[in-house]
């Protein structure tokens, strides 16, 4: 999950990025610089300009320019900048696409398009590019600005792209003809009756039992482990497969002081809950935001922290062999590098997996991040991580997209397959690990989650879905965010809408009559566990029960031979 309040970052850039001043050059190529310099110079290619940007006062100071828009509808922005100057290693520069809106009261709201760091001029032509989807209400302006440099850094910016992202009305049906392919397989029956007996007479049940697609949720430790909570321990068992420890795994959790650890939070929870029949995720190892990182640690260098980080991942490790599937090993690793600028060392995150590889090669290893699906200013750079991960062979299994969409924003499921599909080249499976959207209006929040669900469940490169929570007890967005709501965790609408999903329309329960079926039919199915059952004039034959396991990929064959009566 990202620090806290990211999603406001946009706004609070904006805030202090929009200054008077003069105006050294207005309306090139439909650019506004406002208090800095601005001129239009040749490109490498003749008849392309640029604009030349510098001697600005602030690294939030830039160009911007208005963009013809439609209130409600998504659009895809692209540009490009280059940063100037002779500089011979990074500099770690940041470059950001920002795009606001102006409400009808005149309240400015934005959001952040693309963000790229640890630039440099060596870099070159740097593309910026993402979506963003304009407010309902808004009536004013829509801007772009492109900023964060610093001010002694003059940069050249290309004029950009602004194209309307295609709405697909037919995007439901086809989204779930690809789920029917992807998560059904064929269950064959075949029937053969005694001499005598009537089709009218016999009935077959297949019920689905267990759904084997990882649905789970993140779960907090000290409820969980609270005696007074069985409610919320029970809903979890009902409702999920898989679960993930919010934050008891992580090292800032089990080792606040050196030497001080503590793991009985966790460990008591994950036993409890593979008591349940879940399975669970391992987050995090490492946590290289300096916001979550131990004075203790950030107090260490060199060797020494090398160490401290090798014996925290080989016991968190070893204290929970056999009992986790998965490890997060490091956590938002795009944008946080405090281990990798204090080591000076940029390939020490491939260090720590192969690390974590080598104590436990049957745990899947993950990069886990943000701002690559439910907004996608990440996508192309986490694909280019994941493929350097592979590249390094350090025992990666799978990419973590973390899908937490900004307040209001309803999920566009033409984005989300753009975005999988991208992710999707690296070759590695994608679990969806930390879900949620926001709406105040729960019907609104189920038709959110509808959107959002269909399509990640849909998408063949996802191979798990876990929300970051479900209770707006529990819950780190607060109830604008939950499934579920107070004492007897009651579900709201979003709640009832998710539900039927996992426990109704994504389960297979059918029923058939010889009369109508025929002897030999064929069901079509969600992988998972079953149950199949013979009914002969209104009485279960229970000697003739079977149960089987539908498995991704593969038809199963069913013989049901009726002898007697």
């Amino acid at each position: 999950m990202p620090g806290p309040c990211w999603w406001s970052l946009a706004a609070l850039l904006l805030g202090l990025a929009v200054v008077q001043g003069r105006f050294v050059q207005s309306d090139d190529d439909g650019w506004r610089c406002k208090g800095f310099d601005c001129e239009l110079v040749e490109m490498e290619q003749p008849g392309q300009r640029a604009l030349k940007v510098s001697n600005r006062q602030h690294v939030l100071h830039g160009p911007e320019q208005t963009l013809t828009v439609e209130a409600g509808k998504t659009y895809h922005i692209a540009g490009q900048v280059k940063l100037l100057g002779h500089h011979t290693g990074p500099t770690n520069h940041t470059l950001h696409m920002i795009v606001e809106f102006t409400l009808p009261d005149g309240y400015k709201t934005s959001t952040m398009a693309d963000s790229r760091h640890q630039l440099s001029p060596l870099d070159g032509w740097v593309r910026l590019h993402g979506e963003f989807t304009v407010p309902t209400a808004t009536q004013g302006e829509t801007r772009v600005y492109i900023a964060g440099p610093p001010p002694t850094v003059t940069f050249l910016v290309g004029q950009p792209t602004v194209t309307r992202s295609p709405r697909d009305p037919s995007w439901r049906n086809e989204t779930d003809a690809v789920i029917r392919n992807i998560r059904m397989n064929n269950i064959h029956i075949n029937v053969t009756k005694a001499p005598g007996m009537k089709d009218s007479d016999i009935t077959i049940l297949i019920k689905q039992t267990n759904k084997s697609f990882p649905f789970g949720t993140a779960v907090y430790a000290k409820l969980y482990n609270n005696a007074s909570q069985a409610k919320y321990r029970d809903f979890i068992g009902k409702h999920f497969n898989w679960a993930v420890p919010e934050r008891y795994l992580k090292w800032f959790f089990i080792e606040p002081v050196r030497g001080q650890k503590d793991y009985s939070d966790a460990l008591n929870m994950i036993h409890g809950l593979r008591s349940q029949g879940l399975k669970v995720r391992g987050h995090n190892l490492i946590w290289p935001a300096k916001v979550f990182i131990q004075k203790w640690v950030q107090a260490l260098s060199g060797d020494d922290l090398r160490e401290a980080v090798k014996d925290h991942i080989e016991e968190t490790m070893n204290k929970t062999r056999g009992l986790v599937e998965h490890w997060d090993v490091i956590n938002e690793n795009l944008d946080e590098h405090w281990y990798k600028n204090r080591l000076m060392d940029p390939d020490f995150d491939l260090e720590t997996y192969r690390l974590a590889h080598s104590i436990d090669p049957n745990v899947k290893l993950f990069i886990n991040d943000y701002a690559v699906v439910a907004t996608g200013s990440d996508t192309e750079k986490y694909l280019a991580e994941a493929l350097r991960f592979k590249e390094a062979n350090v025992g990666l299994y799978g990419m973590g997209v973390q899908c937490h969409w900004p307040n209001n924003l309803e999920p566009d499921p033409y984005l989300i397959k753009e975005r999988l599909d991208l992710l999707s080249q690296a070759g590695v499976t994608i679990w969806v690990t930390e879900l949620d959207v926001w709406a105040v209006d729960e019907n609104t929040r189920a038709d959110y989650y509808d959107r959002a669900l269909r399509s990640l469940y849909g998408h063949p490169a996802v191979e798990g879905i876990l929300f970051w929570g479900f209770w707006d007890e529990r819950h780190l967005r607060g109830e604008e965010a939950t499934l579920a709501s107070g004492d007897d965790l009651t579900l709201n609408a979003a709640g009832r809408l998710v539900f039927d999903l996992f426990e109704n329309q994504w389960m297979t329960r059918e029923t058939h009559t010889l009369s109508e079926s025929g002897s030999a039919f064929t069901v079509r199915g969600f992988h998972g566990d079953y149950e199949l059952h013979v009914m002969h004039k209104m009485q279960e034959r229970t000697d003739l029960k079977q149960t089987f396991t539908l498995l991704p990929g593969a038809d199963i064959r069913l013989s049901v031979k009726m002898t007697g009566y």
